[in-house]
C-alpha cells in the first residue's frame, strides 16, 4: 500500500471516523458469516481483475480459504431495510434531495438450472444481435448527490421476481424509501416509466416525478367547463408530441445559451393528463437544441403536488438521471457484480446487497484521498468511483477491519467414498404476459 495517498491521515478527523463508523454498521447489519461477508466486499475494492468469485479469496484482505467466499453468500443474510435507512442517514436534506430509478438485466443465458430467469431487455449492447436476453432483472433507486459528474449512490437495489415488473418494482422501492425520507425529493425516470401506470402506482407517494415520454405520446388537456347537461367531460383537447398542429398555446417560452447544449430552447404546458390517469395533471416540456435542428426534442413530464407548478428550469435536473447507467456500467465492471455464477436466485440478491455498501464507502473515503492513477492515465481533478477505488487501498490499510481472525477447524473429511452425486434440476423460463404470467412446459 503507497502511503503518499493521504499525507495527512488523522484518525480524529470527522470524514475517517464517519467512514469507520459507517464500516462498522454495515459490518453489524450483515448478520450470519459477518467476518467472511466483509472481507469479501474489502476484496471487490481491492481486485480490479477477477475471473471467479474464488479469486476474491486471493486479496490479502481476505484472510479465509476460498471456499469461505460461496459459504458467506450461502449463509449471510443482509437486511436491505437496515441499509436504507444507513444510506438515508448520510443523506444531507438542506438542499433539494434528487433521486432517480431505473432497472438493467443480469444475463444467465446458460442457468438452466436457475429459478426465475426471465426474458430482459439489454437496451445499448453493440455486441448482440437481439436486444433481449435469458436472466433476472434488478432495480435500482439512486440518490444523486452532485450536478455534474458520475456518482450515483443506490438507497435500494433489488431482483425483480417473476411476478414482477420493472413498474411495480420501482413504485414499491420509492414508496418505502419516501416513507422515510423526511424531505420530499425529485425523482428521474426514462422513458418507460413516463405512463399513466406508473403515476397511478405511486400517486400517494410523497415525491414528486420527471419523466422522459416518448414522442409518439398522446396527452389531453384539462376538461372544459361542464355545460349543464349530460356526463361532464374527463377530457380536453387531445396533445400529440409527435404533431405539432395539436399542440395548444405554450404558459411559457424560454431560450438560453448553454455551455455545453448550445442554444436550447425550452416551451411549458400545464393541466395536461394520460389518458387513465386523468385526475393526476401534469406539466409538460419541450427542451430543443436549436443548433441541432435534425434531432429529437427531448418531451418531459413534471408530477407533484397539485397546488405546486414547477419553475422552467427544472427540467436540467433530468440530465443527471444518466448516473444511473454509470452506476450499472461500474457495478458490472469494476465491482464484479455480474461475473459470479451463482447457483440460487438467494445467493444472487445476497451478493448484490452488497454492491450498494460498497459504492458508499467509495463516497465517503472521496474526499480524504489522491488520485492513483495508473501508468497510461491521465490524471483527474474530481475522483469518479473507479478513480477511488484504485486508491481505496492505503485508506483500508489504517482504518483496518472490524472482522475476526478465522479460527482453524480441522480438515473436512471430504465426499463419503461410493455416494453419488445428484445432478441440479433445470426450471423452465418464466414469461411475463400482460396482466398474467404463463409458464411454458417444463423442459426434458
Amino acid at each position: 500500500m503507497c502511503s503518499h495517498t493521504l499525507p495527512n491521515f488523522d484518525m480524529s478527523n470527522h470524514k475517517w471516523q464517519r467512514l469507520q463508523e459507517f464500516r462498522q454498521a454495515v459490518y453489524q447489519n450483515l448478520g450470519r458469516a459477518r467476518d467472511a461477508t466483509f472481507e469479501l466486499m474489502d476484496a471487490v475494492m481491492l481486485s480490479r481483475k477477477v475471473d471467479s468469485l474464488a479469486d476474491l479469496s486471493l486479496c490479502p484482505c481476505f484472510r479465509r480459504k476460498w471456499s469461505s467466499s460461496y459459504e458467506a453468500l450461502e449463509d449471510t443474510r443482509p437486511n436491505a431495510n437496515k441499509f436504507m435507512k444507513l444510506y438515508m442517514g448520510q443523506i444531507p436534506t438542506e438542499s433539494v434531495v434528487v433521486m432517480a430509478g431505473d432497472h438493467t438485466p443480469w444475463p444467465r443465458p446458460e442457468a438452466k438450472s436457475l429459478k426465475e430467469r426471465t426474458y430482459e431487455h439489454r437496451g445499448g449492447d453493440p455486441w448482440s444481435r437481439r436486444p433481449v436476453s435469458v436472466g433476472q432483472g434488478y432495480s435500482t433507486l439512486v440518490w444523486v448527490p452532485e450536478s455534474e459528474g458520475s456518482w450515483a449512490l443506490p438507497v435500494r437495489h433489488e431482483r425483480i421476481t417473476s411476478w414482477e415488473t420493472p413498474l411495480t418494482k420501482a413504485a414499491w422501492q420509492l414508496r418505502q424509501v419516501c416513507k422515510d425520507l423526511p424531505v420530499r425529493p425529485l425523482t428521474l425516470w426514462d422513458s418507460e416509466y413516463g405512463c399513466a401506470s406508473f403515476v397511478l402506482k405511486t400517486a400517494d407517494v410523497q415525491a414528486d416525478k420527471l419523466m422522459r415520454l416518448r414522442s409518439n405520446r398522446c396527452l389531453w388537456g384539462a376538461p372544459p367547463a361542464y355545460g349543464g347537461r349530460g356526463r361532464p367531460r374527463v377530457h380536453g383537447e387531445k396533445f400529440k408530441l409527435n404533431n405539432s398542429t395539436t399542440w395548444a398555446t405554450p404558459a411559457q417560452v424560454v431560450e438560453v445559451d448553454d455551455p455545453k447544449l448550445g442554444r436550447i430552447r425550452v416551451q411549458m404546458w400545464h393541466q395536461l393528463h394520460f389518458r387513465q390517469s386523468p385526475k393526476h395533471p401534469m406539466t409538460l416540456f419541450q427542451v430543443e437544441r436549436l443548433e441541432h435542428p435534425h434531432r429529437q426534442p427531448l418531451w418531459l413530464a413534471w408530477v407533484g403536488l397539485p397546488t405546486a407548478r414547477p419553475s422552467i428550469d427544472v427540467w436540467r435536473n433530468y440530465l443527471r438521471r444518466f448516473c444511473v447507467d454509470h452506476w450499472y456500467r461500474f457495478a458490472k465492471g469494476r465491482l464484479h457484480w455480474t461475473m459470479p455464477k451463482l447457483k440460487t436466485p438467494q445467493q444472487a440478491e445476497r451478493w448484490s446487497c452488497l454492491m450498494p455498501a460498497i459504492t458508499w464507502q467509495l463516497w465517503l473515503a472521496r474526499d480524504g484521498i489522491g488520485d492513483r492513477p495508473l501508468p497510461w492515465q491521465k490524471p483527474v481533478g474530481r475522483l469518479t468511483p473507479g478513480r477511488t477505488a484504485q486508491a481505496i487501498g492505503s485508506v483500508l490499510a489504517r482504518l483496518g477491519t472490524p472482522t475476526y481472525l478465522p479460527k482453524t477447524r480441522g480438515k473436512s473429511p471430504g465426499w463419503p467414498k461410493g455416494k453419488g452425486r445428484d445432478s441440479f434440476p433445470t426450471y423452465p423460463l418464466v414469461k411475463k404476459g400482460r396482466g398474467r404470467f404463463r409458464k411454458p412446459s417444463r423442459s426434458p
